[in-house]
């Protein structure tokens, strides 16, 4: 492989590694190491039952020992650039991005439902444990981790005890989507039916303002309405009826790695608090109604104001 028709594109931030671009924008090279490897096995399974990935065309070991794969490309931007890049001095998301990204979901949820997977004792705790990033959460937050928390999330995983189990992306959001397909597989693993492509829209509000666009509850009805059709076909039950579960789900995810451990960052300290705060208010709202409403959340400004304020802990 000559190196010199390959562009540097970016770092990989979650893996040692990095991200290149043939010439002609047709194809990206990939290098990592043993977790790239596992995700390029398991994307070429993905592909061959019709999940919209890219395909791997080569595999191998450069000179200086890392692991690469080449994938075709699915396009050049991603629906986050494209919803950043139609911004016209709003945050309002246009509505082709998320006419598209329901499309997109609706494609990667047939293909799940077409593709279960027999669960195995515990693997819908595991899911939990997994995409919530439990231990994590409760070690940095040991007053979450509590029979109040407990009682809701095993609440919720009785809701899907009988919700279908399919390999997953497992940090799905419109970054990670181009109007081809879905890219970036390494936090792969089981999930329940819908997990990945439910929240997509709602889990933009967990960035308080910082993807600089939100969704219209018109938007996320809209996209949700797609989902649950797609759904109806594909399985006979509506998925939208698990998104509280998957956005109390969510909320420890978006809380997981939070806790600074430098005092003097009062920027990340206070990012911290907020997501804690966002965790609570889902919670609450679980416990109440059974689902979560992201658009009750407050943006990070007005939080900040409210800290600075007294108004939250």
């Amino acid at each position: 492989m000559n190196e010199n028709t390959w562009r540097f594109v970016k770092k990989r931030t979650t893996a040692n590694g990095a991200v290149y671009v043939s010439a002609d924008k047709t194809r990206y090279r990939r290098t990592g190491g043993a977790e790239l490897q596992a995700e390029a096995q398991f994307q070429r399974r993905i592909a061959d039952l019709n999940y919209p990935v890219p395909h791997v065309l080569e595999e191998g070991v450069t000179d200086d020992g890392h692991y690469y794969i080449v994938e075709e490309s699915l396009g050049d931007q991603t629906l986050h650039e494209r919803a950043v890049a139609s911004l016209d001095g709003g945050r309002d998301l246009a509505d082709d991005v998320t006419d598209t990204a329901a499309q997109v979901a609706a494609r990667l949820l047939r293909a799940q439902a077409a593709h279960r997977v027999q669960p195995t004792p515990g693997a819908l705790r595991q899911w939990l444990d997994s995409a919530g990033f439990t231990h994590n959460v409760f070690q940095e937050n040991p007053d979450l981790d509590n029979t109040r928390t407990h009682a809701a999330l095993d609440h919720a995983l009785d809701r899907l005890g009988t919700v279908p189990l399919a390999r997953g992306h497992l940090d799905y959001g419109l970054p990670n989507v181009l109007p081809a397909g879905v890219i970036d597989w390494q936090h792969h693993g089981l999930v329940p039916l819908g997990y990945d492509v439910l929240p997509a829209l709602e889990i933009i509000a967990f960035k308080g303002g910082n993807k600089g666009y939100t969704a219209s509850p018109g938007q996320r009805h809209r996209y949700l309405a797609v989902l649950d059709d797609a759904s109806l076909h594909a399985s006979g039950q509506p998925v939208s009826q698990n998104l509280g579960a998957y956005l109390l789900v969510k909320a420890l995810f978006f809380l997981a790695l939070m806790r600074p451990t430098d005092p003097s960052r009062t920027d990340k300290h206070l990012k911290w608090q907020y997501r804690r705060h966002l965790f609570t208010k889902g919670l609450e709202q679980y416990e109440r109604t059974g689902t979560v409403d992201t658009a009750l959340f407050p943006g990070l400004k007005e939080f900040a104001a409210g800290h600075s304020a007294g108004d939250h802990p």
